[in-house]
């Protein structure tokens, strides 16, 4: 009796612990599956394991716009071992801009910059110390300070020009290359290098730049030549610097440049700036500013003198300045300059030359695309978004391939058309550029004083994009016919 007892619990436990686990099964499945639905589409690409990082390195942008209208704004692809979640459009892209640090990094993406940036600064450092070296270079970007680093601006683009004789042809993108670098050089890097040690300093940073190569994003410490004359020109910088911060320390001379405003900073605990660390965040400057600028007032210049309308217009609006305010140029005639704002603005959607801007994801969190549809996007995941795509997008641009700068004039306003984060060209949220102020005034001041002192007609064919640079640019010569002439 007892035993039959027994054995009828030990059947009635079986059951139980059968039907828990069947009930645990089943959920798991229903579970699962419900998440599976709800995580993005995935780029299918032959040969299945690496199919997807061929069409990737083949050009994200050639990729985005093939599978954009197949897979929506919000899809992943699979990168060997990593997965590539991309975000398109203000309507998924806002947690990429506003999420904190803790959610989406930049740190881990853009570790390839540290040998070129160097130790202890930037991405090499923590959040917390990374958001104290962002704050001195807002500093060296108040209004206050950008007052006087035009002036530079102004004086370099008069010196430059005066150089070009009454007619001519000049390859227009070399000329802004070395104007740019001249300009950065004087209100970035200071007077001693502009003065004394410009050849040395460019060739250096020449260095720099070439050992920045498409393979330094996966393998930043290969043993390779061009990764040897970056570090080898990183040592030589950190020498050159020294002494020129060490001079001023012992002289007690102060300069308005960004260099100075390094040497005096501080951080919370009273710690000032090491020398290491100066040179670091002169570099990361030199280098979020040389390129992008040089390329705007590229593009800038190649579409006004396409549009005779725009040119036109960004004429008048001198003429009337020169009205108003006579030859002279400074910070705040540079910002009544509405026209050329808009000039320079479309020219920066239609080719940012950061194609590509990521994070990486430490939490799970969703986002709900146009169509209502919700994605859960994983802990793991790099998250993308792309300016160069995003700024081309049809429903927030009417005619989004055309030149139209009045598409930001009062009463279209098309970069707001969507809410926040609509115009990406200097990325937004949490990590927007700090430098965009800075860009505009220096691109303003050369093309004004371009506008202002020359005729000038596009003779080559319309540039190209440079798709195979690591900051995408404008490829081959622009060459422009010039002839100086007194605008009244």
């Amino acid at each position: 009796m007892e035993l039959d007892s027994d054995k009828n619990l030990l059947k009635t436990g079986l059951a139980i612990i059968a039907t828990l686990v069947l009930a645990k099964l089943i959920y798991t499945i229903f579970t699962s599956s419900s998440k599976k639905k709800r995580l993005p589409p995935t780029l299918k690409a032959w040969p299945p394991l690496i199919g997807s990082l061929l069409r990737f390195l083949k050009g994200p942008i050639v990729m985005l716009r093939d599978e954009y209208p197949n897979l929506g704004s919000v899809f992943t692809v699979n990168l060997l071992h990593k997965k590539m979640t991309f975000l398109i459009g203000p309507e998924v892209s806002a947690h990429f801009f506003k999420a904190p640090e803790s959610d989406l990094s930049q740190q881990e993406v853009y570790q390839f910059n540290v040998p070129t940036f160097g130790p202890g600064v930037v991405f090499d450092v923590d959040y917390s110390v990374r958001q104290e070296q962002f704050r001195f270079f807002t500093e060296a970007l108040r209004v206050n300070k950008l007052k006087g680093y035009v002036e530079m601006m102004v004086t370099e683009a008069e010196d430059f020009f005066s150089k070009w004789g009454e007619s001519g042809e000049v390859d227009l993108k070399t000329e802004l290359e070395r104007l740019i670098i001249l300009t950065a050089s004087r209100c970035l890097l200071g007077r001693e290098v502009r003065d004394q040690l410009f050849d040395d300093v460019s060739a250096l940073f020449h260095d720099l730049d070439n050992g920045m190569l498409p393979i330094s994003v996966l393998f930043p410490y290969l043993p390779i030549p061009a990764h040897r004359r970056r570090d080898r020109a990183r040592e030589k910088l950190s020498e050159i610097f020294a002494k020129i911060i060490g001079s001023r320390k012992r002289s007690g001379k102060s300069e308005n440049d960004m260099l100075q405003c390094f040497i005096e900073s501080k951080y919370k605990d009273g710690r000032q700036t090491t020398e290491s660390e100066v040179t670091g965040l002169l570099i990361a400057a030199l280098f979020a500013g040389q390129h992008t600028s040089s390329i705007t007032s590229t593009w800038t210049g190649a579409y006004l003198m396409k549009y005779k309308e725009y040119f036109s217009a960004a004429l008048d609006e001198q003429k009337k300045l020169m009205e108003k305010h006579g030859d002279k140029i400074d910070h705040d005639i540079l910002s009544e300059m509405d026209v050329l704002y808009r000039c320079i603005k479309e020219a920066l959607r239609l080719h940012p030359p950061l194609i590509m801007l990521m994070r990486a994801s430490h939490s799970d969190f969703s986002v709900t695309a146009r169509d209502g549809k919700t994605f859960d996007i994983p802990k793991g995941h790099i998250v993308a978004t792309s300016p160069a795509f995003a700024n081309r997008l049809p429903h927030i641009f009417k005619d989004p391939d055309m030149y139209d700068p009045d598409r930001f004039s009062p009463g279209r306003e098309e970069d707001k058309a969507a809410g926040a984060f609509s115009y990406i060209a200097f990325g937004g949220g949490r990590h927007g550029c700090l430098g965009e102020p800075f860009a505009y005034l220096q691109i303003k001041a050369i093309w004004s004083h371009l506008l202002r002192n020359f005729e000038l007609e596009l003779v080559s064919p319309f540039p190209e994009i440079d798709w195979n640079a690591m900051v995408v640019g404008v490829k081959g010569s622009v060459m422009v016919r010039y002839k100086r002439r007194q605008l009244s």
